[in-house]
């Protein structure tokens, strides 16, 4: 019996079919084996049988890793695309066991499909094969760009059987097919076959084996494609530069319109003047766009290069890292390469304009900050001095203001230095844009305390938390960075009192700083927004205004219908919130404390009982009462 073992390995060894492991066990039967010994013979059958099912496995991995690392090296010194390919479906054919391959490409141009390569096929008819798209086996797996397979193609109803197909199909007699799609990103471009013309089951490893031979494919395609595409450029730029080298008087042109775009910059010109110059020069019509590019167009704009734009061709106006628009020139589909860079240097030039026209603007920003200063630390300067120089900045120093202090609120990293200069760019950056908003809206804005201050009109039917959330929004938005805002109670009239402009500023900085603690940076409020503690940070202690935004809706519903909520509100907090104790309180049943708590949850809102707004009620409850008692 220990020969037994031996006998199987001998089996191994030679690579035996797998009917010669069951003659040890009939032997070992015919000579009248003990069945503890047949058992132990099976036994060793059915491992020598899973050894050799393993390294059957490991054989066909190894086969199948050759061909692919052998597809491999054929794209690597790719030649000629229609070998590599060939050499790809010969492959897939020889390691799937099948009698047919083939492989079909898209015709987006006939909107068809056609045989590229085929391998095993006998009919001329299959071989010279198009089908529309959508159609057969093929056009499935191009529609869910996803493997099918089918054991009897002319039993399968899966897909669209049309007479051509099934004509040259069954020229070619195949009846299992297997089809993976050829893939580039997320674009079906053709389709790998395998075929038998036997009924046939194919195996999760070979569809998964033929799908690495068509990802090979496409990777052939493509390439020489881009191979192809490559040829293409460089001779456009041989054309390129013929075109340039037959045009030279271009470049003398071109040197007299940069002559005349700085003259324009010497005496002043403004970006129209450039504009109108261009357009004489070109040939087309030239305009300045000052909401252009938008954020995927600046990006391709940025190395200030022109480009075409669907009819019209655009150049960035920028400088120092900043957009200013485009010029955009119309009439001129077919531009020169040297009138492009015309173009590029006129959006430079009105850049320059443009920087010096901000230059003027932020001399008139600084006065504006002047006057706001005297404002705020000299307000026993000479009023009339400062109601004319507030007039010739178109400010209304006589109607209704609110102070606003803004601050740029962002968590940085980075050591002293880089923090000190960020939050140095910071701060400049947030004062030019609030003068921009000031002298847009009659106001005045000035740097001050590590942020800005603002001083703005109210607009009609506006008040001062609707404007700080208002500036709060438009100064982030400008920025791209989250700044938070406080707004003092509205001042009357800046000039009418002495000191109150710089009391506001201070109720505007407390109000800043409790949102920050708050954490509700990147907002914009006023006292009255931030309810009891709005009522310590304000100036004005405005208790009528507290008391109303907190409990007025109860308070006017008692008086409309007669009813004692506010008395129960009072009753139930007392009580610890307990509707046992509150009816006790006020004499009545149970139910009628809960209807009351149920209405009252309906007025103030379904949080009201919540520890932040109980807070609140009660203290507008106790001044409510104050004010009551001293009423009477």
């Amino acid at each position: 019996m220990s020969q037994e073992p031996v006998s199987y390995l001998e089996l191994l060894a030679r690579g035996a079919a797998a009917e010669a492991y069951d003659r040890p066990v009939l032997l070992a039967r015919a000579s009248g084996a003990g069945p503890e010994a047949l058992a132990e013979l099976e036994r060793a059958k059915q491992l020598a049988l899973r050894v050799r099912a393993e390294l059957e496995g490991r054989r066909r991995r190894e086969a199948e890793l050759s061909a692919l690392f052998e597809t491999a090296h054929d794209l690597a010194g790719l030649r000629d695309l229609d070998a590599v390919l060939r050499a790809i479906v010969q492959r897939a054919r020889s390691l799937l066991g099948t009698e047919v391959a083939y492989l079909s490409l898209n015709d987006p141009a006939a909107g068809d499909t056609y045989m590229r390569v085929t391998e095993g096929s006998v009919s001329a008819h299959f071989q010279q094969l198009r089908l529309g798209m959508g159609e057969g086996l093929g056009g499935l797996v191009a529609q869910t760009a996803r493997p099918y397979v089918t054991e009897n193609y002319f039993d399968d109803a899966r897909f669209q059987h049309t007479r051509t197909i099934d004509s040259a199909v069954g020229d070619e007699g195949l009846v299992a097919i297997l089809g993976v799609p050829l893939t580039l990103g997320s674009q079906v471009i053709g389709v790998l076959f395998a075929a038998d013309r036997r009924a046939r089951v194919f195996g999760r490893e070979q569809v998964a084996l033929l799908g690495s031979f068509a990802a090979h494919a496409a990777v052939a395609i493509d390439t020489a494609n881009l191979l192809g595409e490559t040829r293409s450029a460089l001779a456009e730029l041989e054309r390129a530069n013929d075109i340039i080298r037959e045009h030279s008087g271009v470049l003398e042109r071109a040197s007299e319109v940069h002559d005349r775009l700085t003259e324009l910059v010497v005496r002043g010109g403004g970006v129209h003047d450039v504009a109108d110059a261009v357009s004489e020069v070109l040939g087309g019509r030239v305009e300045f766009i000052e909401d252009f590019p938008d954020g995927r167009a600046s990006a391709r704009l940025a190395d200030g290069r022109a480009l075409r734009e669907g009819d019209r061709w655009v150049a960035a106006v920028a400088a120092g890292g900043e957009t200013f628009g485009a010029l955009a020139l119309h009439g001129q589909p077919d531009l020169d390469p040297v009138d492009q860079r015309t173009l590029e240097r006129a959006a430079l030039v009105t850049s320059l304009l443009l920087l010096a026209r901000r230059s003027a603007g932020e001399a008139e920003q600084r006065v504006r900050g002047e006057l706001l200063d005297d404002l705020l630390d000299a307000p026993d300067r000479d009023r009339r001095l400062l109601r004319e120089r507030a007039a010739r900045l178109r400010t209304d120093v006589d109607a209704p203001h609110v102070v606003l202090a803004a601050r740029i609120d962002r968590a940085g990293a980075g050591g002293e230095a880089d923090t000190g200069v960020r939050e140095s760019a910071d701060r400049q950056r947030l004062w030019s844009a609030a003068s921009h908003l000031a002298a847009t809206r009659q106001g005045l804005a000035s740097a001050r305390d590590g942020g800005t201050v603002l001083l703005l009109p109210l607009g009609p039917g506006e008040d001062a938390a609707e404007l700080a959330r208002q500036t709060a929004k438009h100064l982030g938005g400008a920025l791209r960075e989250p700044v938070t805002v406080g707004a003092s109670s509205p001042v009357p009239s800046p000039l009418a009192a002495p000191g109150q402009v710089a009391t506001a500023y201070e109720e505007a900085r407390r109000c800043l700083d409790a949102l920050r603690l708050l954490h509700r940076s990147g907002e914009g409020a006023a006292a009255e927004d931030l309810g009891f503690l709005g009522l310590l940070l304000a100036d004005t202690r405005d208790i009528e205004g507290f008391v109303d935004r907190t409990i007025g809706q109860v308070i006017a519903y008692d008086r409309r219908r007669g009813t004692d909520l506010v008395r129960t509100m009072d009753a139930y907090f007392a009580s610890g919130m307990s509707p046992a104790r509150t009816k006790d309180d006020l004499h009545v049943h149970v139910n009628t404390v809960a209807q009351r708590v149920e209405r009252i949850g309906r007025l103030l809102g379904p949080d009201w009982q919540s520890p932040a707004r109980a807070l609140e009620i009660q203290l507008a409850l106790r001044l409510h009462a104050m004010s009551a008692a001293v009423a009477r």
